[in-house]
């Protein structure tokens, strides 16, 4: 392995320490080796450091925690901070609550071009079968097989399309799907030079289109985008979110407009402060 790793996977969590676990060890089962875990804490208390710290020393690749003190949801501020943190070229960001399938970061590498970003979806599963799935369930890839997902209660659905489009299938339908290739903060990579150009998040945003806005920002500065939702897999695991608000949505989206009708592609309340 190079010194610096090919690819670098930006993960977030907050508190979460069981999903982060189920997440970390879908990448112990990588096709794709080159690369290194970023992870993004916004916050968590020690028992999460100490967990980390405890996974790293048998993990089969490096892990990077970088954390801040906890002050309400800044996910933009702490996912700057672990990109100035990467040690790779080509960025990879996914959340502590999706477990990828063993060939995501093979698709993501495969993919990956110069003036491109690559925008994959998740498969949401419901709670009861994102608590049930084990470690033994990821390292042997059946929690990804629909049929043991459906005997566990998975409902039938067109989406389940995700988990059985073969290699061909899955280009053809991504070529058809009207789903717009935005940046997906659960699933999408792009080259960190690019993202860096473009300042990285902007950290007035909380929850609700950050990523999108990121996304409509390296648009802006000519960077196109390729969907790949079909073919880079992961599995979302169910959990509440307490700090979804209507005003921090609404204030996005306004953020967001200004960014689309003035064609910004930079930042000033992003990794660089002016």
């Amino acid at each position: 392995m190079s010194s610096n790793p090919t690819i670098s996977v930006i993960i977030s969590t907050y508190n979460s320490i069981p999903w982060l676990e189920k997440t970390l060890w879908s990448y112990e089962q990588q096709i794709f080796r080159d690369f290194e875990v970023v992870i993004a804490d916004d916050g968590s208390r020690d028992d999460t450091k100490e967990f980390i710290e405890n996974y790293a020393q048998d993990s089969r690749y490096p892990i990077i925690h970088v954390w801040h003190e906890d002050n309400g949801f800044q996910k933009s501020q702490i996912l700057n901070k672990a990109i100035m943190a990467c040690n790779a070229n080509y960025v990879v960001m996914s959340d502590g609550d999706c477990i990828a399938r063993e060939d995501f970061l093979q698709i993501h590498y495969e993919r990956r071009e110069p003036g491109y970003f690559l925008s994959g979806g998740y498969y949401k599963l419901p709670l009861d079968i994102s608590q049930a799935i084990t470690k033994d369930d990821i390292y042997t890839q059946r929690c990804f097989d629909v049929e043991w997902l459906k005997e566990r209660g998975l409902p039938a659905s067109y989406k389940n399309q995700k988990l059985t489009a073969g290699f061909v299938t899955a280009k053809v339908m991504e070529n058809l799907t009207p789903t717009n290739a935005s940046w997906n903060g659960h699933n999408s990579s792009g080259w960190l030079e690019d993202i860096k150009k473009v300042n990285g998040f902007d950290e007035r945003m909380q929850y609700g289109g950050q990523d999108r806005e990121l996304g409509e920002r390296l648009f802006n500065l000519g960077i196109k985008s390729k969907q790949i939702r079909y073919s880079a897999i992961c599995l979302h695991l169910d959990h509440a979110r307490g700090y979804k608000n209507q005003e921090s949505i609404d204030k996005n989206k306004a953020i967001r407009k200004s960014t689309r009708d003035e064609k910004k592609s930079y930042t000033p309340f992003g990794i660089n402060k002016e």
